[in-house]
């Protein structure tokens, strides 16, 4: 049986692109796509949050002279492809999927309404929440941390592309970095370690909502950390056992 009922799954935009730096690769689709096919049929509630990286970065732009709020803007859209190309990937093995957006596009998706996507995961369906929480100046991992709030999800698992969980420092420039096996919300903020922006982090602490952290690219690791197997890094609120 799985450990957890309901769960939020965050990919990162980067998640769908493939090393050679297309936007979104179908092989990659495909490898996530089944990989969530399995934890369904195991029984899990899936809902989806998908990042916007790959295809455009809101604060970066805005570094570069864009106005914040139309570059955040634009990130959202970016999310919404991406939600879409995931749904694609989804429906095509058999996975009855429905996208649900903060900003309203009736002709492609339904407007984000927390009953409606309760009452589509009780009745075994993908929910993928796009277009971020509809506002400005908020990460995609604070909407996961929120959606996770308002549908009753006992988990958030943030799949990865290139690392494994949580580290000291960045294990991509640093051989010696040492990787955390557990945290809390707490240690993340006072060391600053980047899991998620501290807006997210706060949202899951104050709600006691843990957090599995782990590589994507290892095919089985989502159904593994749904089963309550060891991967990756659990980040945990205090009062969470």
């Amino acid at each position: 049986m799985p450990k957890y009922n309901r769960i939020i799954l965050k990919l990162s935009g980067e998640a769908l692109a493939c090393q050679e730096g297309s936007s979104i690769d179908s092989t990659v689709l495909k490898s996530i796509a089944k990989q969530i096919k399995e934890v369904k049929d195991i029984g899990t509630e899936v809902a989806i949050v998908v990042g916007g990286g790959n295809i455009w970065r809101g604060a970066t732009a805005s570094h570069k002279g864009m106005e914040r709020a139309t570059a955040d803007y634009m990130g959202m859209l970016a999310t919404t492809i991406n939600s879409l190309a995931l749904q694609d990937a989804l429906e095509s093995i058999g996975v009855v999927t429905r996208v649900q957006t903060a900003i309203e596009m009736r002709q492609i998706a339904e407007p984000y309404i927390r009953r409606r996507a309760i009452n589509h995961l009780a009745k075994g369906r993908v929910v993928i929440f796009a277009a971020g929480t509809g506002n400005p100046y908020f990460s995609t991992d604070t909407t996961a941390a929120l959606r996770a709030a308002e549908i009753g999800a006992e988990t958030i698992l943030l799949a990865k592309g290139k690392v494994d969980g949580v580290y000291d420092s960045d294990p991509l420039t640093n051989p010696d970095a040492k990787k955390f096996k557990e945290l809390t919300y707490i240690d993340v903020l006072n060391k600053n370690l980047g899991v998620m922006d501290s807006t997210a982090s706060s949202l899951c602490m104050d709600n006691n909502i843990p957090l599995i952290v782990f590589a994507l690219n290892q095919e089985g690791n989502i159904k593994k950390a749904v089963m309550g197997e060891k991967i990756g890094t659990i980040v945990k609120g205090e009062n969470n056992d």
